[in-house]
């Protein structure tokens, strides 16, 4: 049960198809993400009480900051508390987290969640080495020194390292990008949708997909997508829910959450069991009174394939060490007879808006409990969905529980 005995229920989301926006502003697409939500849920957007976003690259890259007070120039959000949340890669779990922790103060009835992300120009091209140096700004300045690309080569040490410790090789950790470019397939707002990756694919150093650091094993195509997009999503609390007129039986609940973080340096920790962000996702399960086992779906960050791998391990559907295992084994498939894993495509095919990210987490998981994903990736009979969203190198994790009607 979630604190004060209190209930807090998903009741709507909207999402942009993921990759490019064009010469759409930050404004227009914050515009666009409430419209949508709105109408795809039939709640008028004055119903909304408190609202926050998520954007961490709009300072940089758009020369936009105060995202709050663009939600506030929309009809019926004018003198309502709004927050913008800066949580690196985990800002949209933040937000997520930060409106449903008003609810539960009873600071409003309805709430809205929502993440933006700019990262291409107008002509949908993407500056790598410039997001690179401003995506390594959530990183400590002493792991920064001999990385051009921050947070790929971070992680490709995080690979190497569970690589040596688990006796897992490349082959194994292929799956994982495999399998979600499988699933990116079906989902028609997948930035990679129309993508056929294999094994060999990933494992040949041919043409686009090469090394990304020198010695190191992370390859292109294990990396997530450089992205735009938008995401919202509406909470409601049970007065809210009276007020909205939307029956409790039909609603899905979010019953457990969880944050934390961890040092940011990576040094002197063990990034392979990063202790916040399994104290994170158990937080989620206690609050949520049930077990790894208990889940049916759920969407983690997969940043880069490595992290498929150890988040399954998080969730706690595999030992640690097992994580790749449990993608070569195709359980993390739709249809696999496990928890499927990143029905949407995750990170790496569905794409990666950064401020969206964590929002669009959720959003899929109460799309999957209400029906509403391509019959190819639907998982039926589903009882409980997770999220497990992070920030920086494994430093900061937000996770969710959401129950079936």
């Amino acid at each position: 049960m979630l604190p004060g005995n209190r209930r807090v229920f998903v009741v709507g989301y909207a999402q942009s198809p993921f990759g490019k926006l064009g010469p759409e502003s930050i404004h227009q697409a914050i515009r666009k993400a409430i419209d949508a939500v709105a109408i795809s849920s039939g709640i008028p957007i004055e119903a909304v009480d408190t609202a926050s976003i998520a954007g961490l690259l709009t300072p940089m890259l758009q020369e936009q900051t105060l995202l709050s007070g663009l939600v506030a120039m929309e009809p019926g959000l004018a003198g309502k508390p709004i927050e913008t949340v800066e949580n690196a890669c985990a800002s949209g779990g933040q937000a997520v987290l930060t409106v449903l922790r008003r609810l539960l103060l009873g600071e409003g009835d309805v709430g809205l969640a929502i993440g933006v992300e700019k990262m291409r120009d107008d002509e949908g091209k993407a500056d790598g080495r410039l997001l690179g140096k401003q995506l390594g700004t959530a990183s400590h300045p002493d792991d920064r020194p001999g990385k051009v690309f921050v947070f790929p080569h971070i992680f490709a040490e995080v690979q190497d390292a569970y690589m040596k410790r688990w006796q897992v090789t490349e082959a194994d950790l292929a799956h994982v990008p495999v399998t979600c470019y499988a699933h990116g397939n079906h989902n028609p707002l997948a930035q990679m949708q129309k993508v056929n990756m294999t094994l060999e694919k990933v494992l040949a150093i041919d043409g686009p997909n090469r090394y990304i650091a020198d010695g190191l094993p992370l390859k292109t195509f294990e990396c997530s997508q450089m992205s735009d997009g938008w995401a919202a999503l509406l909470l409601a609390s049970e007065t809210g829910m009276a007020r909205l007129g939307i029956p409790l039986s039909q609603a899905v609940e979010l019953v457990g959450y969880g944050s934390a973080t961890d040092a940011l340096s990576t040094k002197g920790r063990d990034v392979l069991h990063p202790a916040g962000a399994y104290k994170a996702m158990r937080a989620a399960y206690d609050m949520a009174g049930i077990r790894p086992i208990d889940v049916g779906v759920a969407e983690v960050h997969d940043c880069f394939g490595i992290m498929g791998a150890i988040a399954t391990e998080v969730l706690g559907i595999v030992e640690p060490g097992r994580g790749a295992s449990y993608f070569v084994e195709g359980k993390a498939r739709v249809g696999g007879g496990k928890t499927a894993i990143n029905t949407s495509g995750g990170l790496i095919a569905k794409g990666h808006p950064i401020g969206a990210t964590g929002v669009a987490m959720v959003g899929w998981n109460y799309w999957q409990m209400t029906g509403k994903v391509p019959a190819p990736l639907q998982v039926h009979n589903l009882r409980y969905a997770a999220t497990f969203n992070i920030g920086g190198p494994i430093c900061a994790s937000v996770t969710t529980v959401l129950k079936a009607p």
